[in-house]
């Protein structure tokens, strides 16, 4: 048993299993995400909080899906940090609608802005969050409804019917 497997025991239990991989390069670059801002710290912006995590559920075709969150935006040469936060969200498909949670601590209900197109939504709270989000599938943008408690905002969105064809195309 090597060093590493001693520090990561889940390592061992199933090499074919494809999640723990996928834990295993998540570690490795959060690892070399603290040795560069441990190494760059001088060059940091002072009084400025730094967040970055991410989550991670499975989706509907059975592979993971890895989403991040916070204000440091990593690249191989350096920590570049933003001036406003990205919120942990989630978003669920039901069958005629889906719901977008977005995790907005300590802010009023009134600086939110939440904006919607057929497929993207942006939830902005100036200067502390902001999020863009693309949507699964088209919505009807006249539909949204938000609601803000306990630090979660939960927007609903109506799908949109698919539109069937309405000319047949000859093809060529």
């Amino acid at each position: 048993m090597t060093n590493d497997d001693q520090k990561k025991p889940w390592r061992r239990r199933n090499p074919f299993f494809d999640l723990f991989s996928e834990f295993d390069r998540m570690d490795n670059m959060m690892d070399d995400m603290m040795k560069r801002a441990f190494n760059d710290m001088d060059k940091l912006p002072e009084g400025k909080p730094m967040v970055y995590g991410f989550s991670m559920k499975v989706g509907p075709n059975g592979q993971p899906q890895i989403r991040e969150f916070g204000n440091v935006e990593p690249d191989n040469k350096k920590l570049n940090v933003k001036d406003a936060r990205e919120p942990l969200v989630d978003v669920i498909e039901h069958e005629k609608e889906i719901d977008v949670l977005a995790e907005l601590p300590g802010v009023e209900k009134d600086d939110i802005d939440v904006r919607a197109n057929e497929d993207h939504l942006i939830v902005e709270v100036p200067d502390e969050f902001y999020k863009e989000v693309v949507l699964p599938c088209d919505v009807d943008e006249k539909s949204v409804k938000a609601r803000y408690k306990n630090g979660v905002l939960t927007i609903t969105l109506k799908k949109k019917k698919p539109s069937k064809p309405k000319k047949p195309v000859t093809v060529e």
